[in-house]
C-alpha cells in the first residue's frame, strides 16, 4: 500500500484480505515483542482458531492458518514491512523452524514459531516451541511475555464485533477526567444528543451483561445503562474511546459502519477526522458499505489535499497493490456515482 494519509478507508470483496491487512499493521506497528506476543494471542482468538485442551483446560494456538495455504511447513515465513515518512524502516518476520533442543540427554528437534523484528537496525528473535500437532500453547506465550517489559501501546484495534465490556473500561479509566472526556460525550450526541454525562460503573453498582458497565444521563433520566440504547451507541463509544487513546499513534477499525444507521456516518467520520488531526492519530479502517465511504467523500470534498490527506484503498485478491483514490477522487466518484469498493 502507498499513497498513504492520515485516514485511510479499505475496500473490497469478502476474503480479499482487508481484515489481514489491519491485523498486519498492528503486528508491525507495536514496537515491543510484549506487543507481538499478545497480538499475536489477539489476532488467533478473534478468528477462533483455538482448540482448548482436555488436561487444564489450556487453550492450544492453531497457527497454521497464519501461513500462505494453511500449511505448517518447516521454513514458511511471511515478513510485514514498512517504512515511515523521515525513512525508517521497520520490519517483522514470523517463520517455523526445526530447533534441535537438549532434553533428558537426548537431542531432538522440535518446532518452533519465530519471531524476528528489525530494531533500530538490530535483529531480535524469539522461539516459541510448538506441540507435535504444531499447536502454541497459550501457557508458553504468556511466560514469555511475562519475562519482558510492559508499555502502554497507543495502537488501538476496534473489530468488527466492537470492544468488551473490559476493553472499554481500560480505555475510559485512561481517559476519564481529562480534556478528551468531552470528545467522548460530544461523540455520543451524534447518535443522542440528549447525553449530558457518561459514566462507568463497578463492582455491586454494575448491571450485569456485556455492556452493563456504563452508564449515561440525559434531562429526562439521570442513570440509563447504555446498552439499552442499541448496538450504534455502543460502537460510537468504542470508536470515541480508541480514539482518544490512540493520541500520537495509530487508529485500526474493522467494518467501522457496524451497527450504525447511514445518517449518523457524515457525522461519524467528522469526529474522526477533527480529533485523528487535533491528537495526531493515523486512522485505517475497513468497510462493505456505500453509505459509508460515500459520507466520507463529504469529508474529503471539504478538504485540501495534503499530507494530512483521506484515501480509500481498494483491495482485490490476487493483486500485489492496492488501486488509490485521492480525496478528488473519493468525490469524484461520489458526485458521479462511481463504484469503488
Amino acid at each position: 500500500m502507498g499513497q498513504i494519509g492520515r485516514l485511510n478507508l479499505i475496500v473490497g470483496t469478502n476474503n480479499s484480505g482487508k481484515t489481514s491487512i489491519l491485523e498486519a499493521l498492528q503486528l508491525l506497528l507495536n514496537a515491543t515483542f510484549t506487543s507481538d506476543f499478545e497480538i499475536l494471542e489477539e489476532i488467533i482468538t478473534n478468528r477462533s482458531e483455538y482448540v482448548i485442551g482436555d488436561e487444564y483446560q489450556d487453550k492450544n494456538l492453531i497457527v497454521r492458518h497464519l501461513f500462505y495455504k494453511h500449511h505448517l511447513d518447516i521454513d514458511s515465513k511471511f515478513t510485514i514491512s514498512g517504512e515511515s515518512l523521515d525513512d525508517r524502516q521497520a520490519e517483522l518476520i514470523v517463520s517455523i523452524k526445526n530447533i534441535k533442543t537438549h532434553t533428558d540427554l537426548v537431542d531432538q528437534e522440535s518446532l518452533f514459531l519465530c519471531l524476528k523484528r528489525l530494531i533500530s537496525l538490530m535483529e531480535v528473535e524469539t522461539p516459541l516451541k510448538l506441540s507435535s500437532e504444531g499447536m502454541l500453547s497459550i501457557k508458553i506465550l504468556r511466560s514469555a511475555i511475562n519475562t519482558l517489559n510492559h508499555s502502554k501501546s497507543n495502537i488501538q484495534f476496534v473489530n468488527s464485533s466492537s470492544l468488551t465490556a473490559e476493553k472499554a473500561l481500560d480505555l475510559f479509566e485512561d481517559m476519564v477526567l481529562t480534556p478528551e472526556e468531552d470528545l467522548v460525550i460530544q461523540a455520543l450526541q451524534i447518535i443522542e444528543p440528549r447525553i449530558k454525562r457518561i459514566a462507568s460503573l463497578i463492582g455491586k453498582n454494575a448491571y450485569k451483561g456485556t455492556r452493563g458497565s456504563f452508564i449515561v444521563q440525559t434531562p429526562e433520566n439521570p442513570r440509563i445503562p447504555i446498552g439499552s440504547m442499541g448496538d450504534g451507541m455502543w460502537r460510537i463509544l468504542g470508536l470515541a474511546l480508541a480514539l482518544v487513546n490512540a493520541k500520537d499513534g495509530v487508529l485500526l477499525v474493522d467494518e467501522i459502519d457496524t451497527g450504525l444507521h447511514f445518517t449518523v456516518m457524515s457525522d461519524m467520520w467528522k469526529m474522526l477526522w477533527e480529533t485523528a488531526k487535533r491528537l495526531n492519530v493515523q486512522i485505517f479502517a475497513t468497510t462493505h458499505s456505500n453509505d459509508c465511504w460515500t459520507s466520507l467523500a463529504d469529508i474529503a470534498n471539504a478538504e485540501n489535499p495534503s499530507e494530512d490527506g483521506i484515501t480509500i484503498h481498494r483491495i482485490e485478491k490476487g493483486k500485489p497493490h492496492s488501486i488509490v483514490f485521492t480525496e478528488r477522487q473519493i468525490a469524484i466518484a461520489a458526485e458521479r456515482n462511481i463504484e469503488v469498493r
